[in-house]
């Protein structure tokens, strides 16, 4: 009983995108009968929205389930959420709202993998209600992907369970989980409150290496059950990568291709090593840009190459994020992070604290941290601004992150964003 899934290329492409703008004409139409935007915002709104779709042509479009996504973070189509992220395109005057949450439930783990950018966020668990309230916050204000992680989130099942159920159709949701905890009655049941696809980390083509990568000697069964379970649910399967510059050249990431394609994945992500958590003093985020464009040769490759059709998906951190298509993104220009402590971050690499939701109200935060990310740029900040996360953490002898918000504040208040992304520029040329 596995997920539906097809790859959406050649000539259906063509036709998916014509059917996609007819389809938009039509939808903000309406608001431009009913008043709710003149004519200038129309054609404005249609433009914008024109830009987006041809920088998503990169990549391999796939039906899930019978919604077809142009990317990652981006709802099925057609979908209300879908609808929620394009009004995105029609925000004229202020900011444009934010799309995308990261939100970990959970610092509870049974793996200790070499790259964990959690491996110092330590102290309890938030509460769940602030939680579930900047949740509840998001959604009004036009958040439209929620991706939820732990920790591994199964392990906290009833936490999870809430936050699904909080959530409406507004928002897609995605899991992410190492397998633990996993079983299909809990699947079915959250299939029911909007489930779209689970995630698992898969580090390694070799179950030794990635064994050895997560500490523990169950890492590969544990996924490889979970996503066994997902098949017999129905529930879609993607696999998040995190591999390091010798592993593009080694033949890791083609062999890791395969496994993707075995395991049946509608998606592969490949994580960039951050200098974040336990790799915070790591070398292993330094990419030559000859390196990077290799990379994404690849990637593109695999997403547009006829022999490659029976491929999952992929969707790179190093192209999503470069100049060309969204730029950095986090801060709440399109994307950020809530802790299991209830920390609000720009994202998930970058360990600043703007507030906790167990001190302050998310709005109060939110609004905070976007008025710092007022215009979004094209500097991956999580890399330029490591050594002083770490040179604070060792002047205040700190054994935990994110930093708080006063020590946060030395490193953001003066920071330069970089150039603007050419897409926001378009979007917000407010």
């Amino acid at each position: 009983m596995s997920a539906s899934i097809r790859q959406i290329r050649g000539v259906a492409k063509l036709v998916f995108n014509l059917r996609l703008c007819i389809d938009r004409f039509f939808f903000f139409g309406r608001d431009l009968l009913q008043g709710r935007m003149d004519l200038r915002q129309f054609v404005a709104t249609l433009r914008r929205l024109l830009g987006f779709l041809v920088r998503m042509q990169h990549n391999k479009f796939t039906e899930i389930e019978g919604r077809i996504r142009l990317g990652l973070y981006i709802p099925g189509y057609p979908s209300r959420a879908f609808d929620q992220a394009s009004r995105k395109f029609a925000t004229f005057g202020v900011k444009s709202p934010n799309t995308t949450v990261l939100i970990s439930l959970t610092s509870a783990c049974a793996f200790r993998c070499e790259h964990c950018y959690q491996h110092l966020d330590k102290g309890a668990d938030s509460a769940l209600d602030p939680i579930l309230q900047a949740a509840r916050e998001l959604q009004d204000l036009g958040t439209a992907f929620v991706n939820i992680e732990g920790g591994d989130t199964f392990l906290a099942y009833e936490r999870l369970r809430r936050l699904c159920a909080t959530l409406d159709d507004r928002s897609e949701i995605w899991v992410n989980s190492a397998g633990k905890g996993i079983t299909l009655e809990r699947l079915a049941e959250l299939k029911t409150l909007g489930l779209t696809a689970v995630m698992f980390s898969m580090h390694s083509h070799e179950p030794e290496r990635m064994n050895s990568f997560m500490g523990r000697s169950d890492a590969w069964s544990s996924m490889s059950t979970g996503i066994d379970l997902c098949h017999q649910a129905g529930v879609p399967v993607a696999l998040n990568c995190c591999l390091t510059v010798d592993q593009f050249s080694d033949g890791t990431f083609e062999a890791v291709m395969e496994r993707a394609k075995s395991f049946g994945a509608c998606l592969v992500q490949l994580i960039k090593p951050k200098p974040a958590g336990n790799w915070l003093h790591s070398h292993h985020s330094a990419f030559p840009p000859e390196v990077l464009s290799g990379i994404a040769e690849k990637v593109a490759t695999y997403n547009s190459h006829p022999g490659y059709r029976n491929f999952p998906s992929i969707s790179a951190q190093i192209v999503e994020e470069s100049p060309q298509v969204f730029g950095c993104t986090a801060g709440g220009t399109d994307r950020f992070y809530i802790n299991a402590k209830g920390d609000v971050q720009p994202c998930e690499f970058l360990n600043l604290s703007f507030g906790n939701l167990n001190e302050e109200s998310f709005g109060a935060i939110f609004e905070r941290m976007r008025k710092t990310f007022d215009r979004p740029g094209q500097t991956w900040l999580c890399e330029k601004h490591a050594s002083d996360v770490a040179s604070i953490m060792q002047e205040r002898n700190l054994d935990r992150l994110p930093l708080p918000l006063d020590q946060s504040r030395r490193i953001h208040e003066n920071w330069n964003l970089g150039p603007e992304t050419p897409l926001y520029r378009e979007i917000e040329d407010r």
